[in-house]
């Protein structure tokens, strides 16, 4: 019968230890303390019967066995090494499907994706617009973009950027016939609703106006639903800040009020967390984390519109 093979950190930490010829670069190349660098020596050693260490004049020397024994596995470490990296460098090429919401895909994804094709050319972006699954990633998924809490199991999600609630219409309504210049002027305009009726009461109550009616005026299901009915003059949105910033740098919506209100959900990217350092996958989380971070620093500090 075949000997059993040593345990594989045993392993690494005589590799570690016999190329450093020290326990202690040892544990500090793998994260780990002296004590646990000795244990898996002692460890090794036990389970091949053999000596592999020597101290003298409190130098770190290698046996003749322990020295015959390095040469050999360290060209296995080498090989698994060139392995691990020619996998990563054919990870980060190819296709990668990230799933998101219509509304972010619409508003946000599709009108920046040109700048990470153009950083990224060896990898394909496929775009999968479905309303969020129930906290989970289908097979054929690589990234995705979630809106909520960050509440999710199994899964490694960064938060995109704190998001802000605004109050934006077309510029037509701001030189409209019906006066559109303080938070009270509201009661005669339509109010345009995403998903319910929460988000404009929160809001009014943020910016101190007591008495104003919300329980009126159109519910839409999708973000860039409303965002649509506000640029066509049908009322005030109370919007995400990420979706409208587009419409409103294009002049298409404008501000009329200051006051934002910080919601209690956000835009997280999110993938499978023993996936997160693959080749592109890595890249696109890169690149989405790295392009929103400036737009957020505009949205704080109030350039928008």
């Amino acid at each position: 019968m075949a000997s059993r093979l040593p345990p594989l950190n045993a392993l690494r930490a005589f590799e570690a230890a016999a190329r450093q010829l020290s326990f202690t670069r040892a544990a500090e190349e793998l994260f780990v303390t002296q004590a646990a660098i000795s244990h898996q020596i002692k460890s090794l050693e036990e389970h091949l019967g053999i000596k592999l260490f020597m101290r003298k004049n409190r130098a770190l020397l290698l046996t003749e066995e322990g020295q015959a024994y390095f040469l050999d596995i360290k060209d296995i470490f080498n090989a698994l090494h060139e392995a691990t990296e020619k996998l990563l460098a054919r990870g980060a090429k190819g296709a990668i499907t990230v799933s998101l919401q219509p509304s972010f895909a619409i508003q946000w994804l599709v009108p920046r994706l040109n700048a990470f094709n153009v950083l990224h050319p060896d990898i394909d972006v496929r775009i999968k617009a479905v309303d969020q699954p129930d906290n989970s990633l289908t097979e054929d998924v690589d990234v995705a973009i979630y809106y909520g809490r960050g509440r999710w199991t199994n899964v490694l999600a960064e938060k995109l950027h704190t998001e802000y609630l605004i109050p934006v219409c077309s510029p037509l309504l701001m030189n409209g016939k019906k006066s559109l210049q303080t938070v009270n002027d509201l009661v005669n305009h339509t109010l345009l609703h995403d998903t319910s009726r929460r988000d404009w009461k929160r809001w009014f109550k943020e910016v101190g106006v007591k008495g104003m009616n919300v329980n009126h005026g159109p519910i839409f299901s999708h973000s860039s639903m409303v965002l649509q009915a506000a640029i066509h003059g049908q009322g005030i949105a109370l919007a995400h800040s990420v979706l409208a910033k587009p419409d409103i740098d294009a002049g298409r919506l404008v501000c009329p009020f200051n006051d934002v209100l910080v919601s209690k959900n956000g835009y997280y990217i999110v993938c499978r967390e023993h996936q997160a350092d693959v080749g592109k996958i890595s890249a696109f989380r890169d690149w989405v984390l790295d392009t929103v971070s400036e737009e957020q620093e505009q949205i704080a500090g109030g350039q928008l519109g």
